[in-house]
C-alpha cells in the first residue's frame, strides 16, 4: 500500500515543551518505532509539521540587532525543513538499517492573487499581551490578532497548486525509497519559483502530495485518538468512521482539528477509492484498518 504520513507539530513539540533540539529529537525518537513498523511492507512518504520552528526563527530573526531586514519565511521555512527532514532521515536509518531514505526539499506553488494574502490567518511566534501590539506592528509591520487572552502575529496561508518537486518524489517512491517530504506544507513560491512571504498549512500540502502520488491512504496523525463529536462535554465520543460530507456539517474550528478534517474531506473525494484517517501517531499500527482513528472515505466507497 502506499501511504502518505503527515506528522503533526505534537511529533516535535508539545505545548510547554522547552524548544530545544534535544527535546524534538527525542520526540522523534519516540515516533520511530511506529514509522518503522508502518514502512514495512508498505510505500511510505512521510511529512511533518514546522510551526513552532519557523515561528522561533522568525522572532529570533526580527530582533537580530545584526540584520538590516529579518530572513523572508520562505527562507525560513526551507531551514526548518531542512533541520527536520535531517532529523527524520537519521533516526529512521537507524530504525530501519538497510532501507533507502531520502528527505527532498519541497518547494509548493502557490497563486500571487491567493485571498490568504489580504486576510492572514495563520498564527506563528510567541503570544504578546496587548500592551505590546502597537509596538509589534509599528516596529516590524506585523498583521498582529488576538488568540485567547493573548496576541500573536498573523501570516499568510495560500492554497498549495502544486509541487515542484513531485515528479523526482514520484521517481524515489516507484524505486523503494523511504522519502521524507512537503514539511511544513513545503517553501512556498510563486510559478515563478520566487519565494513568497508567507507559509503553507501542511495537511493541505500532504492532501496534494497524496493525491498525485495517487496514494492508497493518507494519514493525519496528531496527538488526539479521533475526532470527537461532542468534544469538551460529557457527552464526548470518538467518531470512527464518516463521510466527507458529514465531517464538514460539524464545522469544526480552524485553530484546532478544522485543516485535518478539511484535508481529509478533499482526499477522499478526489482520489476514488482511497481513504483518510485522523488519529494519533501512537495508533499509527492500527489506523489503517480502521481500528484506531476516526476514517473518512465516501459513501460509494465504503465495503
Amino acid at each position: 500500500m502506499r501511504i502518505v504520513a503527515a506528522l503533526g507539530g505534537n511529533a516535535l513539540l508539545r505545548r510547554g515543551d522547552p524548544r530545544d533540539a534535544s527535546v524534538q529529537i527525542g520526540r522523534i525518537r519516540e515516533a520511530m518505532r511506529g514509522l518503522a513498523a508502518a514502512a514495512s511492507g508498505n510505500e511510505l512518504v512521510i511529512t511533518h509539521g514546522n510551526g513552532p520552528q519557523v515561528g522561533l526563527l522568525a522572532v529570533e530573526s526580527a530582533t537580530d540587532p545584526e540584520l538590516s531586514a529579518p530572513y523572508p519565511l520562505d527562507a525560513l521555512s526551507a531551514q526548518t525543513q531542512g533541520m527536520i527532514g535531517y532529523w527524520l532521515a537519521r533516526e529512521l536509518r537507524r530504525a530501519l538499517p538497510g532501507r533507502e531514505i531520502v528527505a527532498v526539499l519541497t518547494e509548493t506553488v502557490v497563486a500571487p492573487d491567493d485571498p490568504a494574502f489580504t486576510h492572514p490567518t495563520k498564527f506563528i511566534g510567541r503570544t504578546y499581551p496587548a500592551s505590546e501590539v502597537h509596538r509589534l506592528q509599528a516596529e516590524h509591520g506585523w498583521v498582529v490578532r488576538q488568540e485567547g487572552a493573548a496576541w500573536r502575529r498573523v501570516v499568510p496561508s495560500p492554497e498549495p497548486r502544486g509541487i515542484v518537486e513531485l515528479p523526482t518524489i514520484a521517481r524515489l517512491v516507484d524505486d523503494g525509497c523511504l522519502v521524507i517530504a512537503a514539511g511544513g506544507g513545503g517553501v512556498p513560491v510563486d510559478p515563478e519559483h520566487r519565494g513568497v512571504e508567507a507559509v503553507v498549512d501542511k495537511d493541505l500540502t500532504a492532501t496534494l502530495l497524496a493525491e498525485r502520488l495517487k496514494a492508497d491512504m493518507l494519514l493525519l496523525l496528531t496527538d488526539v485518538p479521533a475526532i470527537m463529536r461532542d468534544y469538551g462535554t460529557a457527552d464526548a465520543r470518538p467518531i470512527h468512521q464518516i463521510t466527507p460530507r458529514a465531517l464538514r456539517a460539524l464545522e469544526l474550528p480552524d485553530g484546532s482539528m478544522g485543516p485535518k478534517a478539511e484535508a481529509a474531506c478533499r482526499f477522499a473525494e478526489h482520489r476514488q477509492g482511497a481513504v483518510a484517517v485522523i488519529g494519533s501517531l501512537t495508533d499509527i499500527l492500527a489506523l489503517p484498518s480502521g481500528s484506531a482513528g476516526t476514517r473518512v472515505e465516501n459513501e460509494n466507497s465504503r465495503t
